[in-house]
């Protein structure tokens, strides 16, 4: 930031970072790239191959094993050693092969949708990605534009930028390439533009200055280094952490102090806790979220929908109301223009000719209504010369041209016909000014309020003769001329009515926030199905209270002329309320209310700063495409709790069954590395639950975290699987007089075939067969089973401690495994009756989850 010098003149700038005003080449432009690093605020840390392998490595839990591992070779117990560092290298070596593959993916897909800039290369023109933009370069800005780097302006017209992100200025700030700083300040000097912010409205060209890091946004986001806030994500994988740790230090605990009571060894009762520790822990959970949710990206792409943020998964998934403008939600967006009307309502082509040079100067974001305007008849503009230009903003509502004609200045403005009126003290009748009294006041309001009421959208334009041409501004619209209305006809979209109630059927209610009049919403809205029967205008939102509002926003379903901090407001109250909230928007104006929502969604022909406030972009418009995207958050989000309800509730009971194993027996109930066998077995049959399929009622409602269901499954599933382990002791002890090797076989067998097949009874709700699992789940689980059946019979036996089993066993085996899984189906029945909960809580209860996902985990 030091060598951003408002004052230094052009030409030494330009000589200085020894570039050109037709810009650089690609040649040079890649030196720089490779001397300044990428143009990124705070870059990410390098996350290749090798640092992703390392950062597996360095997992706390793999560091005790290795631990454990040394130790035991130590002291001469060298298969122990061995088969203890072979699990962890193939634990890390799946973890690593699958996690980084998936988000390689991931990142393919952000690709897709990352931040470009208009730059000057090769004296062409051309889109090129932000982070490849390096000082020299020049840029081309235009309105709905993201600034892409600290520049100064080379040229510019009517520029106005949106400052907010660094000076906290609320209002748009005009920038002028020939503006003169007297002082050393470059946040207020007007020649002079910053990464972070973005242009509201007019044009520019600018010289790239700093980029990345050595940008004031830069500067500020390094020293702040501001964690962005915790998502509904977020919140349910820490609380999900805190759960296992707590679990974990006192189960852990008491059969470590139950071991070293009775005498037994000390390193081996060491060893052992250490293996019940790693076996209650879901050490693979971080590869199956990251393999979950990036499938999730995947299968979400296909359906034109691309996620930026994995967590934004189950945001989405969560969501139970999304809010929306209109036009491109519910309306085509492919607006046509109607017909131009004077003030009494008649043909007439003067409001259509005034408003056409009006768009045709402007140089903000030309809305659907100034394409359809400028796709009219064209019309002759020759002799009007631009000299000044008035924003568009949400509080005026209108947008005002200055142009010269024979030496005559003429202010054009158009806008919202209640807008445009209200700065009206005349009329046009024939060429001629008008006074306008009340009752033709009431004339031109009963004209545009019954075309809106038919569904139109309505623009007023008015007319005002000037004194000069520069320096004006908002107080100058006053005073002015009614020449008239242009209507316009957005149809409705064919699939809206369908999208919308899908969305209801699916536990997704839609609310329309838009800056339109309640007539023209109300008539769409009653097209669409949307109950529009009780609108709320801005101007009655502005006089709640919080509390007021929040009570309000749950029970009406249209709010109508509402600005976007209003919008913000609305999207506040309903989460206050406990609901999960999307928004849908495309403007500029859009982008706080991107920001305030839990899932900002946006489209990929939106402007460049709604598109990097969201944290999803719809690559079609419409709420089809955005119904299938929340249908496969939730099928992420399912198949990610399966696992999570599944590891957590069998290893609680496994965990109960050593404690309860360790008091009566004079061994130990399973060996170390037999526990951490176990506990990679089961693992591993579990790796192929992102491709498994989810229940179709599952994804008909919102879903949510709720520990307090996870924690119940633990506390009634587990203890469930312990009656059957406790069974087995007894078997093994009395019918088969078993030794400790065939106790040690027998357990693990019995524990590994039950605890993986019930996964078959838990993955769904329903009855089992009602829901078919994924054919890579099915072979997987499986397998597993068989492997560890035939594991004694293996050359390996001797060195895992195991001894071949009588055959009489197995049909125990069959029998137990059977009646277990029965018994499981039945209090799940009575689980899903009792700890289900609506996805959307009212404060303090928790949130709903999957009751009928959960298993038994023998570690």
């Amino acid at each position: 930031m030091a060598t951003i010098d408002p004052r230094e003149p052009l030409p030494a700038l330009i000589a200085r970072l020894k570039t050109q005003v037709t810009g650089l080449s690609s040649a040079d432009a890649a030196i720089r790239l490779e001397e300044n690093g990428p143009n990124e605020p705070a870059p990410p840390r390098a996350s290749g191959p090798l640092r992703e392998f390392l950062r597996f490595c360095g997992n706390p839990l793999v560091l005790i094993l290795l631990v454990a591992a040394a130790l035991s070779g130590a002291l001469g117990q060298v298969a122990d050693a061995v088969l203890i560092a072979l699990m962890i290298a193939i634990s890390i070596v799946l973890n690593f092969f699958q996690a980084y593959r998936s988000e390689r993916a991931v990142q393919r897909l952000r690709q897709q949708v990352a931040p470009t800039a208009t730059v000057l290369r090769d004296g062409r023109w051309a889109e090129l990605p932000r982070r490849q933009i390096v000082p020299g370069d020049v840029v081309r800005l235009a309105a709905g534009d993201l600034v892409p780097a600290d520049a100064r302006l080379i040229e510019s017209r009517d520029l106005h930028v949106q400052q907010a992100a660094l000076t906290g200025e609320s209002t748009p700030i005009e920038k002028m390439a020939d503006a003169v700083a007297n002082e050393f300040t470059p946040l207020e000097a007007a020649n002079l533009v910053f990464l972070g912010t973005s242009v509201v409205s007019g044009v520019a060209t600018a010289l790239v200055i700093e980029t990345g890091p050595n940008t004031v946004f830069g500067d500020i986001a390094q020293r702040l280094a501001i964690r962005p806030p915790e998502t509904e994500f977020d919140r349910g994988t820490r609380q999900f952490g805190t759960l296992i740790t707590r679990t974990v230090f006192f189960l852990v605990l008491f059969i470590m102090l139950v071991n070293l009571s009775v005498h037994r060894n000390a390193l081996e009762s060491l060893l052992f806790a250490v293996a019940l520790a790693v076996g209650l822990t879901p050490e693979f959970l971080p590869m199956i979220t990251t393999v979950t949710l990036a499938m999730g990206a995947v299968r979400m792409a296909r359906e034109k929908v691309i996620v930026k943020h994995l967590d934004a998964i189950e945001n989405l998934g969560s969501i139970d109301i999304l809010c929306s403008d209109k036009t491109g939600t519910l309306t085509a967006g492919e607006i046509v223009l109607d017909r131009s009307l004077d003030c009494a309502g008649k043909l007439s082509e003067r409001p259509l000719e005034l408003a056409y040079i009006n768009s045709a100067f402007e140089t903000g974001i030309r809305s659907p209504l100034d394409a359809a305007i400028l796709a009219s008849q064209r019309r002759d503009t020759e002799g009007y010369a631009k000299t000044d230009e008035i924003p568009f903003d949400f509080e005026r509502r209108r947008l005002s041209i200055v142009v010269k004609k024979d030496g005559l200045f003429t202010m054009i403005a158009k806008g919202a016909p209640e807008a445009i009126l209200a700065v009206c003290v005349a009329w046009e009748r024939d060429g001629h000014p008008v006074p306008m009294d009340e009752a033709m006041r009431a004339r031109c309001a009963e004209t545009y309020r019954g075309r809106c009421a038919e569904g139109f959208r309505v623009l007023a334009v008015a007319t005002r003769m000037l004194a000069h041409g520069e320096g004006v501004g908002a107080a100058d619209e006053r005073e002015m001329t009614l020449a008239g209305f242009i209507t316009f006809v957005d149809p409705p979209r064919a699939d809206a009515a369908e999208s919308l109630a899908a969305l209801k059927r699916d536990g997704v209610r839609v609310k329309i926030l838009t800056g339109d009049n309640e007539l023209v919403t109300r008539h769409i809205c009653s097209q669409v199905g949307i109950d529009a029967k009780h609108i709320v205008l801005g101007s009655q939102l502005s006089e709640m209270s919080d509390s007021a509002l929040a009570h309000i926003a749950e029970r009406v379903e249209v709010f109508a002329r509402v600005s976007p901090g209003q919008k913000d407001r609305v999207i506040n109250a309903l989460k206050s309320r406990s609901h999960v909230v999307g928004f849908l928007g495309d403007g500029i104006n859009d982008a706080p209310s991107l920001h305030t929502a839990d899932v900002g969604i946006s489209v990929s022909g939106a402007v460049d700063v709604a598109k990097d406030s969201a944290a999803i972009i719809l690559m079609e418009p419409g709420l089809t495409v955005l119904h299938r995207g929340i249908i496969e958050g939730r099928k992420a989000f399912g198949n990610l709790l399966k696992y999570l309800l599944m590891g957590t509730s069998s290893n609680f009971g496994n965990m109960f069954s050593m404690a309860g194993a360790s008091i009566f027996l004079p061994f130990l109930p399973m060996l170390p590395t037999q526990i951490l066998l176990n506990n990679f077995l089961y693992d591993l049959s579990q790796v192929t639950i992102p491709t498994d399929n989810v229940d179709p009622a599952y994804v008909r409602k919102p879903q949510r975290w709720n520990i307090g269901v996870i924690r119940n499954f633990m506390l009634i599933i587990g203890p469930i699987s312990s009656i059957y382990d406790f069974l087995t002791f007894y078997i093994l002890l009395h019918t088969f007089h078993a030794s400790e090797q065939l106790f040690h076989t027998g357990w693990f067998v019995e524990s590994l075939a039950t605890q993986t097949l019930v996964l078959f009874v838990i993955r769904t709700a329903g009855n089992p067969w009602s829901n078919r699992p994924s054919r890579p789940l099915a072979a997987t689980a499986l397998s597993i089973v068989l492997v560890g059946m035939i594991l004694p019979f293996t050359p390996l036996a001797g060195a895992l401690g195991f001894v071949p089993l009588p055959g009489l066993f197995f049909a125990f085996l069959i029998a137990v495994t059977l009646t277990y899984l029965a018994l499981v189906q039945f209090v799940k029945g009575m689980l899903v009756g009792t700890l289900v909960k609506p996805s959307r809580p009212r404060p303090p209860q928790g949130k709903s989850a999957h009751p009928g996902q959960a298993g038994k985990s023998a570690h």
